[in-house]
């Protein structure tokens, strides 16, 4: 029998980093996402495969279904390859989490199959977890926590049709959808920085960098709320470029827009998420004014409603 399971990609519009303190954020479940297909099969293994947006194999493996015993088996622990060593992670944790999977006699041969280019930071992590998770019967906040730092959102986002508002309170995500239709979105775009960002290294910094994390909750928290309330476009990127800047001087690195479009005169540019890499949010009045951002090379521009789900 064949089961299927699918989970949305991500995007942080508000609260970078903060969010992992208990900032109110505003989330978007995008379009793209990663599916997940499982079929058992007699021979007690996992046979596991990876496709890209264009079907074509990126990743495969084969190891023991026994979890447990797996390390035992000379045959499958010749596989060193880090993608391997977390993908056995997410399984070892999801089992740990509910300990009646993967315990049948069967193994599987698994198919997964992205949406989205891979290096374009839409959540390849988060949307396998989820689905992982989908497939074990197991807490999908609890399967990322045993698997990767991170604030969870993404793994809202992952189960969810709109974009949403997430916080953390007492050590819990707290998941609210939200409207977020402004009248000024046909001037929102996503540009792809041709750059995939390691998330957890930018978390590291957070770590390292801030000190006055209540103030910091506090004033993104705010903004948040200001955005979801806004209805031009002018306040909407007055709200981004304090963003930009508050999370600047928190992490002691300059914005995104200061690094590589600090003569875009035409709107305002704001990271989403990890700094200096994947994707950032754009305005522009006119779509004339996006061949800024094509002539220096940045192609992948992608409308606000195409983002979106």
């Amino acid at each position: 029998m064949l089961k299927k399971f699918y989970s949305n990609g991500k995007l942080l519009l508000t609260g970078e980093y903060a969010v992992l303190d208990g900032a109110l954020s505003l989330a978007l479940p995008v379009r793209f996402g990663q599916f997940l297909e499982v079929e058992e099969q007699t021979k007690p293994v996992i046979s596991w495969k990876s496709l890209d947006h264009e079907n074509k194999t990126w990743y495969t493996a084969e190891f023991s279904v026994d979890l447990k015993e797996e390390n035992n088996h000379r045959e499958y622990n010749i596989d060193k390859r880090p993608e391997t060593y977390t993908l056995k992670t997410i399984l070892q944790a999801a089992q740990n989490i509910n300990p009646k999977f993967l315990t049948g006699k069967n193994g599987y041969r698994i198919t997964t199959r992205l949406t989205f280019p891979r290096d374009w930071g839409l959540g390849s992590s988060s949307t396998l977890i989820n689905n992982i998770a989908l497939w074990a019967k197991a807490d999908p906040y609890q399967l990322l926590r045993k698997s990767f730092p991170g604030s969870g959102y993404d793994i809202a986002c992952a189960n969810h049709m709109h974009p949403l508002t997430y916080q953390i309170k007492n050590g819990e995500p707290c998941v609210q959808e939200v409207t977020f239709t402004p009248p000024f979105q046909d001037q929102l775009f996503f540009v792809y920085l041709n750059r995939k960002q390691n998330s957890r290294e930018g978390i590291s910094q957070y770590r390292k960098t801030v000190s006055d994390k209540k103030t910091l909750v506090h004033q993104i928290s705010s903004i948040t709320q200001r955005i979801l309330q806004c209805r031009a476009l002018h306040e909407f990127e007055v709200l981004l470029r304090e963003h930009e800047t508050i999370i600047s001087n928190a992490l002691e690195l300059p914005t995104v827009k200061k690094l590589f479009f600090d003569d875009y005169t035409e709107g305002a540019v704001k990271s989403l998420g990890a700094w200096g890499g994947d994707f950032v949010l754009v305005t522009a009045e006119r779509k004339a004014s996006l061949t800024y951002f094509t002539d220096l090379g940045y192609a992948t521009i992608i409308p606000f409603k195409d983002m979106l789900i």
